[in-house]
């Protein structure tokens, strides 16, 4: 039987506290969870790694299936040792993967990827920590993915760019493009353009659950999109939105897919005529979440904008509104520059403001696509969003780290922003090698 692309482990942040997590004898070992991660406390009865243990049971291993496993660790005591393994949570304790590690005072992150011979549903993740002295371990970002960080995702064969290669073969950019964008994985763009959504997402979504990867989408169709802007057009009606969000969720059936739902729709809400239409907006968004969010194996992020445009604890409440508790999280910088480090600040910002709204422990995705030099110039100021200059491709779509779930390329490079920028004749989503080129050589 295949495995579900997923996070098995559930709570791997610990910011539900220590649900789903068991530890050992009391006397030995404490877990507590103040907030984001857990201090994991071994006592001087602890003698033995195995004395003070603490995991998680209820995990799926299939047979021949590539996992990673991955955690943030630090220690009181700098050189103490930590036992991670992934196996067997029954006799006879089979491991698939046992890592023991040095911590450092400082957060240091760790991931480990094996193949697994275990075909079980009563799989483990357990840590140990014992060793005759009093010890604090903190550990968060425990995560474990059924394929390693560079290989999990989807690469859309039929893309933009790899369209524009194999027609224009002998141009002396197509290698350069073939390189550095057509192998790449990024998101595949759904809306008004598709005449049957449903048959093509399901197509989509059906080849890369063969392969055996994680489809990136990315749905674009809500009505009023863009409010009229470069990249105007989406449905013509909201009911029209709500039954197009339908066939999108048919298509994906239960099947994995990670899904950015409306790339500037919240953010652009009070650009909206009246209070009815940006509820009507709020109201379609959060149509789009909990339907995607029934899907079993669906991580749904609505777009949260970007560093620069709303406000952490604005855009929080219009999130909220928008049903964010529905959906996995928010996607933060979408078509956008600023460099990732700017971007997981403010996604944790506003992870921490929907938090104080009641919605704890959402957690968002980067979006790295364009943002390798940042979204400063070189006079120091920020550049429009539109086709600037001196622009760089970003860290390919991969496991993220620091809080950030994934960083990912959701805005396709080489697709233009619009008639703007450095392409003023190039519309917006038709790609172009010149600004391809470009983005490869950051300039």
């Amino acid at each position: 039987m295949a495995a579900v692309y997923a996070d098995l482990v559930i709570n791997s942040n610990f910011t539900n506290g220590t649900t789903g997590w068991w530890s050992g004898d009391p006397a030995m070992i404490s877990l507590n969870a103040p907030g984001t991660g857990v201090e994991a406390g071994a006592t001087t009865e602890a003698v033995n790694l195995w004395d003070a243990p603490f995991g998680q049971d209820g995990i799926v291993l299939r047979k021949g299936c590539s996992y990673t496993l991955s955690f943030t660790a630090r220690a009181s005591q700098p050189g103490t040792l930590l036992r991670a393994q992934a196996g067997l949570g029954a006799d006879p304790w089979t491991v698939a993967v046992d890592k023991t590690v040095s911590l450092s005072a400082v957060d240091r992150h760790f991931h480990y990827s094996f193949v697994s011979d275990l075909d079980t549903t009563m799989g483990q993740v357990s840590f140990q920590i014992g060793q005759g002295t009093s010890v604090t371990v903190y550990l968060t970002e425990v995560r474990l993915t059924c394929s390693t960080p560079r290989e999990g995702f989807y690469v859309d064969p039929d893309s933009n760019a790899a369209k524009w290669v194999a027609a224009n073969p002998k141009d002396p950019r197509a290698q350069k493009i073939t390189r550095g964008l057509v192998r790449r994985p990024t998101a595949k763009w759904f809306g008004d353009w598709n005449k049957n959504v449903r048959v093509d997402v399901d197509a989509y979504v059906g080849a890369a659950a063969a392969a055996g990867l994680l489809p990136i989408i990315a749905v674009y169709n809500v009505f009023n999109r863009d409010n009229g802007g470069e990249s105007h057009g989406g449905a013509s009606s909201a009911k029209e939105y709500r039954d197009w969000v339908d066939e999108v969720v048919a298509g994906i059936g239960e099947r994995p897919a990670l899904v950015v739902v409306e790339p500037d729709a919240v953010a652009q809400i009070q650009g909206l005529r009246d209070d009815a239409a940006r509820a009507e907006r709020l109201g379609l968004i959060k149509y789009a979440a909990e339907a995607l969010g029934r899907l079993p194996y669906v991580r749904a992020y609505l777009d949260g904008g970007n560093a620069t445009w709303i406000k952490p604890q604005e855009m929080a409440a219009r999130l909220a509104a928008a049903g964010i508790g529905a959906a996995k999280g928010f996607a933060v910088g979408v078509s956008n520059f600023d460099s990732t480090d700017i971007s997981a600040t403010y996604g944790a910002q506003v992870a921490q403001a929907l938090a104080g709204l009641g919605v704890p422990g959402v957690r968002f995705v980067i979006d790295t696509s364009r943002n390798g030099n940042g979204a400063m110039d070189a006079a120091g100021q920020h550049v429009d969003y539109c086709n600037p200059a001196g622009r760089r491709l970003g860290v390919p779509s991969s496991i993220g780290v620091g809080g950030v779930e994934y960083l990912l390329w959701i805005k396709v490079p080489g697709d233009s922003d619009g008639m703007c920028g450095t392409a003023p004749d190039v519309t917006a989503g038709t790609f172009s090698p010149f600004l391809a080129e470009r983005l490869i050589d950051g300039n």
